[in-house]
């Protein structure tokens, strides 16, 4: 018939194209899937610090308030985790980085949540098999050398938030607990030969534990041991870096600074003194 027009072949590349597209829309979705799971880590490591905040001892378990109220959280970045663990297997895991703001975010969280608790800097490989554990069965999430570092750097921030309040509240800097003395006794022997007689003298000796380690040395133990660290020039990590590393210094310095107002002023008060509620703290406690 006149009117009926005939219908065109199809290109033969056709097929090839919609390959692509079909391609390139499973890459977006998943890129935004990574995206949304990193969000909802940083926001869940946030309210985890938040809390950890409330902690005012050093070196014991963290109370029992601080854990039910973060184990929601620790549950939200543990779903997050196994939800993404798939897409990050392979090529993936080195192809769709956004998943590095959530890494950080978690290891600031999870290492200050293990300083608390311990009184020492969570290892990388300690940090690593915990989001191993975390992703679940489908593989595991990768945290970087890269993103570890970073963390520790921002941990920094959260210790002298935790300095500063305990000082500004308690009037001291946060420590470990101290060890008990220990009594120790020799045994002296001395031989007279003149009235051929044998005298033992016992003799105690109080030996006096090493003071217990606090929040500044510890800060003053970590500021050395990452200026020693030289990221590689010229990437983006060197960077990253160099603006924590300024952050980190001044981090440090603040907790030096009140202490030194807490030890040196402080005394000039009269015994009994307390502050006035309209005077201004912000001399002494200053926020991050």
């Amino acid at each position: 018939m006149e009117g009926v027009k005939e219908e065109q072949p199809s290109s033969p590349y056709m097929a090839m194209f919609e390959g692509f597209r079909a391609e390139l829309d499973e890459h977006h979705d998943r890129r935004e899937k990574i995206i949304k799971a990193s969000r909802d880590i940083t926001a869940s490591s946030k309210k985890i610090i938040f809390t950890l905040q409330r902690v005012r001892n050093l070196g014991e378990p963290v109370p029992q308030f601080v854990v039910k109220n973060n184990t929601q959280y620790w549950k939200t970045i543990e779903s997050q985790y196994q939800s993404i663990a798939a897409d990050l297997q392979g090529l993936n895991r080195h192809r769709y980085r956004q998943i590095t703001g959530g890494n950080q975010e978690f290891m600031e969280a999870l290492s200050f949540h293990h300083y608390l608790e311990t009184q020492t800097l969570i290892s990388y490989d300690a940090s690593a098999a915990r989001v191993a554990t975390m992703s679940g069965e489908a593989g595991a999430v990768e945290l970087t050398a890269e993103d570890y570092i970073l963390g520790i750097f921002d941990m920094v921030g959260e210790l002298m938030r935790f300095s500063i309040t305990s000082m500004a509240t308690n009037g001291k800097l946060p420590a470990g607990k101290p060890n008990q003395d220990k009594r120790i006794k020799r045994e002296v022997s001395e031989e007279h030969t003149g009235d051929k007689m044998d005298i033992n003298v016992q003799t105690s000796a109080l030996t006096l534990a090493p003071e217990p380690r606090n929040v500044l040395s510890d800060l003053r133990e970590l500021r050395l041991q990452l200026e020693m660290f030289e990221p590689p020039r010229g990437a983006k990590f060197y960077d990253e870096v160099e603006k924590k590393m300024k952050v980190m210094r001044e981090c440090v310095d603040k907790v030096e600074k009140a202490l030194y107002s807490l030890t040196v002023r402080g005394k000039e008060r009269p015994k009994g003194w307390m502050p006035d509620a309209n005077e201004d703290r912000r001399a002494i406690v200053e926020s991050y």
